[in-house]
């Protein structure tokens, strides 16, 4: 019905005590894209705060999409959305946080496992499957015997922040690269050697 509209979901907690955490790159990166496009997130009755627009002058149409529940359940607000502006799972893209990528790498897939990220599990329960493409930040491992979950929710660290500009602005170019050359074309300019420190 839209085959043209895409839905990008930048997952995250709300609210401004996790804006700066680990866990809510993904929004950060939405916020990337939202400013590029122009506009401003307005509520939405998905239980989301959404933008819509084109990625570029005659580019595909997107909705970008901040769910306003926490990231555990960040399936319902997705599903709503696909069902309210008929998007199919194919034309989902989920941008979140990954700990099994190092600091300052993007890496793109579509499927697959969720790797323990309570988002992406809700999400993939949602919409009844795994089959939607994913912009991986790589946030890191959790130094020494650090929790995952007490990882996650940190703010980056000082000399993360330094680099944290270029990390949420190479992910928002790498949905912009998928959306418009599809997921091979993205992989090749993101998978090669990890950037340099």
């Amino acid at each position: 019905m839209s085959s043209d509209t895409w839905l990008i979901i930048g997952l995250g907690n709300p609210g401004p005590g996790y804006s700066g955490n680990r866990h809510n790159v993904g929004q950060m990166a939405l916020d990337e894209l939202a400013a590029r496009i122009g506009g401003s997130f307005k509520s939405h009755k998905t239980h989301a705060q959404i933008l819509e627009g084109r990625m570029g002058i005659g580019g595909p149409r997107v909705v970008l999409a901040k769910p306003l529940t926490f990231m555990n359940l960040s399936g319902g607000p997705t599903a709503a959305l696909c069902k309210f502006f008929s998007i199919a799972p194919d034309h989902v893209v989920a941008l979140h946080d990954e700990i099994d990528i190092p600091f300052n790498t993007i890496k793109l897939k579509i499927g697959g496992g969720e790797g323990g990220h309570n988002g992406l599990r809700d999400m993939s329960k949602a919409l009844g499957t795994k089959d939607y493409y994913r912009v991986r930040i790589g946030v890191g491992r959790p130094p020494g015997r650090m929790d995952t979950a007490d990882h996650v929710l940190r703010d980056f660290s000082t000399a993360e922040k330094k680099d944290l500009p270029f990390l949420v602005d190479d992910a928002a170019d790498a949905a912009e690269l998928l959306l418009r050359e599809g997921l091979l074309g993205a992989q090749q300019k993101y998978h090669g050697t990890a950037k340099q420190e």
